[in-house]
């Protein structure tokens, strides 16, 4: 088994869309390559157009704009990444709450082994953008979405102030990508560790 294979599904979706006939599709499958590679700024629309092979008339019948293309590349993000990659993934492999918890770091051990690990792009395209541009609103949305995930395992869990526990264990997932990105091989298994007795602190609160 190949990381690609234990870590689920593609994180860059290109082909399956790419081979639509839909021009949106296309589209949006050439910016989730650029922008998941690149991130925002590096990738201008000329290059989107000419990628994408469809004329301008059409980019902008489908998109009015980049930010547009944008939100709609978050929105498919998060459905690639969070939910089918690491939610699914961490559900699949875990049978109680708390294995399904501690599986995300297994699941982020094989998605950091991954040649397209691009690290997080909620968080690259809040640092691009900042907090205070409609991407970086979006990214922080997004990124809620992902402590809301975590806040409804550690409820079927049991474990005492879920939402608290929920910001706690972001952080380290948040820091384990980081760390990866960084070049930490064991990143995964160190924040698996932390993550043990995070746990374990909200179980004795």
């Amino acid at each position: 088994m190949t990381a690609n294979d234990a870590a689920g599904p593609t994180l860059l979706p290109a082909a399956a869309l790419a081979g639509r006939n839909d021009p949106a599709d296309r589209i949006l499958a050439t910016a989730y390559e650029l922008f998941s590679r690149r991130g925002i700024r590096g990738v201008g629309v000329n290059e989107l157009i000419s990628s994408s092979g469809v004329s301008k008339a059409t980019f902008y019948r489908h998109f009015p704009s980049k930010d547009a293309l944008v939100l709609a590349f978050l929105g498919l993000r998060d459905q690639v990444w969070t939910v089918d990659l690491i939610v699914a993934e961490a559900r699949r492999r875990g049978t109680t709450a708390e294995e399904r918890l501690l599986a995300i770091f297994d699941v982020f051990g094989d998605w950091f082994q991954r040649e397209d690990f691009e690290a997080c792009t909620f968080i690259n395209v809040l640092l691009e953008m900042g907090p205070d541009h409609p991407l970086g609103k979006a990214s922080i949305g997004y990124l809620t979405r992902i402590r809301g995930h975590i806040q409804a395992l550690a409820e079927e869990a049991g474990l005492n102030l879920p939402e608290e526990f929920a910001r706690s264990w972001h952080i380290l997932m948040k820091g384990s990508i980081i760390s990866a990105a960084e070049g930490d091989a064991l990143a995964s298994r160190r924040a698996r560790q932390m993550a043990r007795w995070l746990i374990e602190h909200h179980r004795s609160l």
